[in-house]
């Protein structure tokens, strides 16, 4: 009797406890009305932890059957939080977290209820288990309450304030992310992440499609698509190598992922393995919808084909057609392509091209897939260090061609080509130096034959060729001189060196025509370079002496009458010296013969006539009146102003701006090996 009395005492105790607290909130028509702020019975709050007590009956609320267990509370933690349902609900998002203290530092003590509240917190007709943390259509979070945790209001959004996120990031075991409004939310649920990163990834931000990829993967590691999607956004950021790992990773994982197969071929394929390409875009029984990559390997493996036999007969040109046909039909990102077109300039003797073509080399990092593919017999990676190579030892780099080829070797030591290119390039190496040492030792006659040697190994070194002319010269031999530096430039047109050694010969032989021609394509290149000038004005004037012409004053004295054609000439590069006159002064008749003598001994300077009385609108440009006048030039800038100078102050001015010139102009050292 006792028992039963006390079961209906209970049973009347939670009654009254689920009529009181439903009393606290009113609904009409599933909207909140009044929810008011106060703590009108001592239930603690509804949000704050919970004690469950242990319980042999099952208690059934006004929501209906089904009451799931009482979460269980967390071992060590002093909020006390419900666990359970939001570790096992996939795609659940945190909202906010609270701490045990509020904003104003007090605490609130709820006293121990010995049993749950019965009832439902929610809208009318929707029912939420005790206990149980279930998804929402919308994410409820805390609001920040009066201070006092446990007493705010569950309100509908994120109560975050102006808190933005940026961008996804780590917060504990879960990530922060941004919903379709730029809320920030607690999320782990990696289908978002991926859903955020092929958002990123269509937009062209490979970077971002990348960081929120590797989220879901921290999640779900075990995941093939999510490492297939990184492949795809590394791919976009052109890190070939981890694009390839990323989907070996994604088969390896399910290795009937056919997606992740054509991927990893098509992949191959741009990087120009036409045979990795194959075995993974020609799958048995799964034949890509899209004939387009098929036709792709066909082409390249075609154009390649033909490559190989243009290379085997010495055609250069349709060796270099041929690669370019493969990068253009699919194998865009192929280091041994671009390194086969630098072969090709190298082997046409044109090393500015083969330069351009070696640095368009993608940095690609061997792994055990890239091991497998060769060209031309050898394994990729090392016929580029072979290429590299022949590059270095066609400018003269000769240690970092011995460095090279050495790298290729390792890579590759049964390859037959790659050990002869090795033999091959240390012995021209070691002539080289041979020669360098002779030559500085001044035993002239054995340095000749030490570069001869170095050329018999490698007949287009255009370097060996100008180091034997240097050695020619000095032993007047000036004929042989001139044809080792004509062989040098054949091979290398702006090999500049070569071009000086020659000109200095042709002025030995007195080939004035060919000297002249020589120093005026060096005094285009370095338009400022004084002893260029000099020698220059020494061949032109020899020149015109051996067909009986006047040279007297010919060229840095003329006569400037046109406003157009003086800015042109005060706008040339170097100095300019013009001289401001009148054919009645006689100052200025005075000091005409010493401007000749200026020229003769400044031969890089410029030296210009203005004459005012046939020429006023120069005058007027320049603010001229009285004359002589001198006026010095850089570039069309006005640097000094001279008005009736005596002789001595004018060579002064000259000789000044010409020294300053020659420091800072290029000084090319005719006879350096």
């Amino acid at each position: 009797m006792s028992h039963s009395r006390r079961a209906s005492m209970s049973d009347a105790g939670i009654d009254s406890l689920g009529d009181r607290l439903r009393k606290t909130l009113h609904y009409r028509d599933g909207s909140e009305i009044d929810k008011p702020d106060f703590k009108e019975l001592d239930l603690g709050s509804p949000i704050s932890p919970l004690q469950a007590r242990a319980s042999t009956s099952s208690s059934s609320s006004g929501s209906g059957s089904g009451l799931n267990a009482v979460p269980k509370r967390s071992d060590g933690s002093l909020s006390s939080e419900l666990s359970g349902s939001v570790e096992s609900s996939r795609g659940f998002y945190l909202g906010h977290s609270r701490s045990n203290s509020g904003s104003s530092g007090s605490c609130v003590n709820s006293p121990p209820l010995n049993a749950l509240p019965t009832g439902n917190i929610c809208r009318s007709g929707k029912v939420l288990k005790t206990g149980m943390a279930s998804r929402t259509t919308k994410t409820d979070v805390l609001g920040s309450g009066t201070g006092n945790y446990g007493h705010g209001s569950i309100i509908r959004g994120c109560g975050l304030g102006s808190h933005k996120s940026a961008g996804p990031s780590r917060d504990g075991g879960s990530c922060i992310a941004a919903n379709s409004r730029g809320v920030p939310i607690l999320c782990n649920d990696p289908e978002e992440f991926k859903r955020m990163g092929n958002e990123n990834y269509k937009k062209g931000n490979f970077a971002e499609a990348l960081d929120l990829y590797d989220k879901a993967i921290s999640i779900s590691p075990l995941n093939a698509s999510y490492r297939c999607n990184r492949s795809a956004a590394l791919i976009g950021l052109k890190r070939f190598t981890e694009a390839v790992r990323e989907c070996e990773e994604a088969i390896r994982l399910d290795p009937r992922y056919v997606r992740a197969h054509h991927r990893l071929g098509s992949l191959f394929l741009s990087l120009g393995q036409v045979e990795n390409a194959r075995r993974h875009i020609c799958i048995p029984g799964h034949q890509p919808a899209d004939c387009t990559e098929l036709r792709k390997l066909e082409a390249v493996e075609k154009h390649i084909e033909k490559c190989n036999d243009a290379r085997v007969t010495a055609d250069w040109m349709n060796m270099l057609r041929e690669a370019d046909a493969a990068i253009v039909s699919g194998a865009a990102s192929s280091p041994q392509l671009f390194a086969c077109k630098a072969e090709a300039f190298v082997k046409l003797q044109q090393l500015e091209n083969a330069d351009l073509s070696i640095s368009k080399v993608p940095k690609v990092e061997p792994n055990a897939s890239f091991s497998r593919s060769k060209i031309f017999g050898m394994i990729s990676e090392a016929y580029i260090f072979f290429v590299w190579s022949q590059i270095e030892l066609a400018h003269g780099r000769f240690e970092c061609a011995v460095a090279a080829i050495e790298k290729g070797a390792q890579i590759d030591s049964q390859n037959v080509e790659i050990s002869a290119s090795l033999n091959n390039v240390r012995l021209v190496t070691q002539a080289r130096n041979r020669g360098n040492d002779l030559f500085k030792s001044e035993r002239l006659t054995e340095a000749c034959g030490a570069y001869g040697e170095g050329l018999r190994f490698d007949p287009s070194n255009s370097v060996l060729y100008c180091n034997r002319a240097a050695c020619w010269y000095k032993l007047g031999q000036w004929e042989k001189s001139v044809d080792d530096c004509t062989q040098a430039l054949s091979i290398q047109p702006n090999y500049t060196k070569a071009l000086l050694r020659r000109a200095t010969s042709n002025m030995k032989l007195e080939r004035w025509a060919e000297a002249v021609r020589d120093y005026e394509a060096l005094r285009s290149q370095f338009p400022q370079d004084n002893e260029v000038a000099e020698s220059l004005m020494h061949a032109q004037v020899a020149l015109k002496k051996s067909n009986g012409e006047e040279v007297y004053n010919r060229k840095f004295g003329e006569i400037v009458s046109d406003l157009d054609q003086f800015q042109a000439a005060i706008s040339a590069p170097g100095l300019v010296v013009v001289h401001f006159k009148m054919v009645s002064s006689i100052q200025c008749i005075h000091i005409s013969p010493f401007l000749d003598t200026l020229c003769t001994r400044y031969p890089s300077i410029s030296f210009l006539k203005v004459d005012m009385e046939e020429s006023p609108e120069i005058a007027r440009a320049e603010n001229v009146v009285t004359v002589p006048t001198f006026k010095v030039y850089r570039k069309g800038s006005r640097l000094k102003e001279l008005i009736c100078p005596s002789p001595e102050v004018l060579e002064s001015l000259v000789r000044h701006y010409y020294v300053e010139s020659s420091i800072s102009s290029p000084v090319i050292h005719r006879f350096k090996n």
